[in-house]
């Protein structure tokens, strides 16, 4: 079969990973990019051997040569893109989260559905390999029935607050992974939120209505509860852990390191501190994850992770915002078309 032809918009951080993992594809091939910043896509096209940079998106949707996008441009863009994508007959790949706003999600799906092309949302933690297992246990019932699930998410230091600014807060930047996680995980919808959360890495996150330190408590449709464990910052570096505990026994999955050596001496038993960003933890993941988008395109077939997967866990971000906001617990029923309202 021909490769698939992709076109990228956003020459950013998450631009050049998926670029990346295009061009170590040869079911695919990325055949132009465009960016706000046009010296950033020249960059990227460089390093990756894309041929074209596109002055607009508009420039790249339009292009017959292309078969689908991948839309890794700032969050406020997304929902218009994949509207435009879609009306231009473009498969899409779109990163996390689609909009802040369920309307504007909402009419994004519906463009996707009337437009029959397919679309993927960036959730590229459900094609970790440590994950993977632990759904198997949970899917075969190996561990039996889940009673308990804990989430540990850690980043390694803060953003910059020009990020914090923008990004929609730590609920939609940083704890929607999770929140996708403990779905896929345990194969059922959550039905209550319950978030305690403050500031206590940098108190300029709190000065733009942020928090940066959090645990959240969810109650899921059967009775089980998750626990979601976040903090921007960790001294020791990116924390990424999960543990599930069923009724006929319990799985979990430590962080990765660098290396397996453990070093002991009279003083101490030590090792090397854990990869410390995503992208070195996930950096397999990010690669499965366009592989089966675009295998998805190729052999016609349901994508993996799809609009629906991409609205729930902004549906899960405005409930736990609004529980820390009322100090209540937040039932997802009463979330509907909401946006995300930071103080």
């Amino acid at each position: 079969m021909k490769q698939v032809r992709l076109g990228i918009i956003g020459a950013g951080r998450i631009g050049n990973v998926h670029s990346q993992s295009v061009a170590n594809d040869p079911a695919a091939v990325a055949v132009a990019i465009t960016d706000i910043n046009r010296d950033s896509a020249e960059q990227l096209a460089s390093m990756h051997g894309i041929s074209r940079v596109a002055d607009t998106s508009r420039e790249l949707l339009d292009s017959p040569d292309i078969d689908a996008v991948l839309i890794c441009s700032s969050t406020n863009t997304h929902a218009d893109l994949i509207v435009q994508a879609a009306q231009a007959g473009k498969h899409i790949f779109c990163e996390k989260p689609i909009d802040y706003d369920l309307a504007r999600i909402d009419r994004s799906l519906d463009a996707v559905e009337r437009a029959r092309v397919k679309l993927q949302l960036g959730f590229n933690r459900r094609f970790d390999s440590n994950f993977a297992r632990v759904k198997k246990a949970i899917e075969t019932g190996e561990i039996g029935r889940p009673r308990l699930l804990h989430i540990i998410s850690r980043d390694p230091g803060p953003p910059p607050i020009s990020y914090v600014k923008s990004s929609g807060g730590m609920f939609f930047d940083m704890t929607i992974h999770d929140f996708d996680m403990a779905r896929f995980l345990m194969g059922e919808e959550v039905e209550e939120i319950y978030t305690a959360a403050g500031v206590m890495v940098d108190p300029a996150i709190g000065n733009v209505g942020d928090v940066d330190t959090a645990m959240i408590t969810l109650r899921f449709a059967s009775g089980a509860i998750g626990i979601i464990d976040n903090c921007r910052e960790a001294a020791y570096g990116y924390d990424q852990r999960v543990e599930v505990l069923g009724s006929k026994g319990s799985i979990h999955t430590g962080n990765r390191y660098p290396n397996q050596a453990i070093v002991s001496t009279g003083a101490s038993v030590r090792r090397d501190l854990p990869l410390n960003f995503f992208m070195d933890r996930y950096a397999e993941s990010f690669a499965l994850e366009m592989r089966s988008f675009i295998r998805a395109i190729r052999e016609d077939t349901p994508t993996l992770v799809t609009g629906i997967d991409g609205r729930i866990p902004v549906a899960m971000g405005i409930a736990a915002l609004r529980s820390h906001q009322e100090g209540k617990p937040v039932k997802l029923s009463t979330i509907s078309s909401t946006t995300a309202t930071r103080s």
